[in-house]
């Protein structure tokens, strides 16, 4: 039937389990009814609690009692008034191409990410003012535009993009394509891309 998964309680209702658990890395004791999701790389263990929403990523944790949960919007306010860029921009994010995780970073200084691009997928066609980027192949194969030059980087090899030439990333393969990228620069945050050519719309 028709759920809409608007809060971690309608997340909670469609599962059957006794305690809930996302990637299943968990030990309970005496604890009953409650909603976990936490890193694939993680265990958890909850001992004698009852009605718990815990929900765990890499650069924010929630534990909430389920009653409570609607008052997640007033954590978001509260980051808003601190002006967290965590509101907006998160370690794990999700794209229409892909995804990626930030494994490190130094603000006004660097940044790094592992870049997942899905098959026949393609970012937009970018550029930026403020950083330079150092892509480096881990897994497939890379085709990259650099100022309206296109080439292939394989597994192990890498390619660099000054700050303000245009570049794209695409995976023209089957499999999952892979890389690290390293971001230097005075200003690394996601509002400084300049976008030319977009399969989804968001020039």
């Amino acid at each position: 039937g028709w759920n809409d998964l608007g809060s971690f309680d309608a997340l909670d209702e469609v599962s059957s389990q006794e305690n809930k658990y996302i990637n299943q890395q968990y030990i309970s004791i005496d604890s009953r009814n409650n909603y976990v999701d936490l890193p694939k790389n993680k265990i958890g263990a909850l001992i004698d609690v009852d009605d718990l929403i815990v929900v765990d990523t890499e650069d924010a944790l929630l534990i909430s009692k389920k009653s409570s949960s609607e008052k997640v919007k007033d954590v978001v306010k509260e980051l808003e008034l601190r002006k967290d860029s965590r509101k907006d921009f998160h370690l794990l994010d999700y794209r229409p191409w892909g995804s990626y995780i930030i494994l490190d970073e130094e603000p006004q200084t660097f940044k790094v990410k592992r870049i997942f691009v899905a098959p026949h997928k393609r970012l937009s066609y970018q550029m930026h003012h403020h950083r330079s980027e150092h892509w480096i192949v881990i897994k497939g194969t890379a085709t990259v535009t650099i100022d309206d030059n296109i080439f292939d980087v394989q597994l192990g090899e890498s390619t660099y993009i000054k700050a303000t030439q245009k570049h794209r990333l695409e995976n023209r393969t089957n499999s999952q394509l892979e890389i690290i990228e390293v971001q230097l620069g005075d200003y690394l945050e996601e509002d400084d891309i300049i976008r030319f050519d977009d399969d989804y719309n968001r020039l």
